[in-house]
């Protein structure tokens, strides 16, 4: 049975610091009409955003100098990253690349992979996807079917993947393919592969969501050629190098504050005297939304000392979405109003958009029926 680690943490003053730092930032963009305050912002790609981020410097952050990063720690990405989530920064463009594939290609990538492409993640001008699940997988990444087939001075892939999110716009995904046997326990075999998305043998078929737009993807591989030094560590540890990933995505602010501007809409809505439901109802989502920073912040020192908190991520992962699933729906029984994106009213308009994107929240990721298998394991409990 495994102890689930959440020491408190203090954020120390360098995060402090940044905070202003990235709060100024967003400021003079508001002030010149560049920032909007988007619903989900972590969704929304701007790529002029993303550039000038990174050229103010906070892309990167935890990242090396002589790869363009900064030389931060996790804490201190930490509060740019909830900062950006707050104010409603389209994110969207960098942000894979910023949160897991950079690190992945700093820990397990060649030279030239570090050389060639963190210095572009850091400047906002590099973009990634994730090349994980596949048509008739569900979310059970061990029964990966694209194949790696090892010939002259590389590997030639053969496969799909699914639900790729902005493959049709970013410039690399990393791809998790099978290269050997799969073994007992169905989990050998796998390696991971940075796709060039430009380059032949690749075709992207789009994939349009219930709000009809156009995010997710298909893509498909046939014969195309990727060099040796364009694997992600070493054949065969593609399932450990997934699962540590893994902690990167499910862990951050982005699963809890998805729909922090239909928790603050509502708010406003409601005014200074609210009715004594309605200030119970929001109290109990502003104190779950403080105990759920504070383990993600957690997780964040975890990182900072090397340490891969998959059970931990995935917890906060389930609450997290489980809690942004909440939100519209103690909106729409607090407020007696009809959703619609016509409104020119803030929360009508919020909660329009969260109604269209909730479903998605604890299926991206990792389902809850995936992650609480794991938290149950991990307990002793299965």
């Amino acid at each position: 049975m495994q102890a689930l680690q959440f020491d408190p943490v203090r954020l120390p003053p360098q995060a402090e610091e940044m905070r202003q730092r990235v709060r100024a930032f967003l400021a003079t963009e508001r002030a010149a009409g560049r920032l909007v305050a988007y619903r989900g912002s972590w969704s929304v790609f701007d790529p002029d955003f993303s550039q000038r981020a990174g050229a103010a410097g906070f892309i990167g952050l935890t990242l090396p100098r002589e790869y363009g990063g900064h030389g931060q720690s996790s804490l201190v990405r930490y509060v740019v990253t909830e900062e950006m989530l707050a104010a409603g920064a389209p994110c969207g463009a960098h942000w894979v690349a910023d949160r897991q594939s950079a690190p992945q290609i700093l820990r397990y990538g060649s030279e030239r992979a570090k050389r060639e492409i963190l210095p572009r993640i850091c400047a906002g001008r590099c973009y990634f996807a994730i090349g994980m699940s596949e048509p008739d997988s569900g979310s059970d990444l061990a029964a990966v079917r694209t194949r790696a087939i090892r010939t002259r001075g590389g590997w030639l892939i053969n496969g799909s993947k699914i639900w790729t999110s902005r493959a049709h716009q970013v410039h690399y995904l990393i791809a998790l393919v099978r290269t050997g046997d799969a073994g007992e326990d169905r989990h050998g075999g796998l390696t991971q592969f940075i796709i060039d998305l430009s380059r032949p043998g690749v075709e992207i078929r789009p994939i349009r969501n219930i709000a009809g737009r156009h995010e997710f993807n298909e893509v498909f591989f046939k014969d195309y050629f990727v060099e040796d030094d364009m694997m992600v560590g070493k054949e065969g540890q593609g399932w450990s190098m997934v699962t540590s990933e893994l902690s990167f995505e499910r862990s951050g602010p982005d699963r809890f504050l998805s729909d922090y501007h239909l928790l603050v809409a509502l708010i406003d809505k409601v005014g200074s005297a609210p009715k004594k439901r309605s200030a119970i109802e929001i109290g109990r989502l502003v104190s779950h939304l403080a105990a759920l920073r504070r383990m993600s912040i957690s997780i964040a020192g975890l990182v900072e000392k090397g340490k891969m908190p998959g059970v931990e991520a995935a917890l906060v992962k389930d609450v997290g979405t489980t809690f942004e699933r909440e939100i519209p729906e103690v909106a729409r029984r607090i407020i007696a109003t009809e959703p619609s994106l016509e409104e020119d009213d803030v929360f009508v308009k919020s909660l329009a958009h969260v109604v269209l994107e909730a479903p998605s929240f604890t299926i991206r990721g990792g389902t809850r029926e995936i992650l609480r298998g794991m938290i149950a394991r991990a307990l002793g409990l299965r």
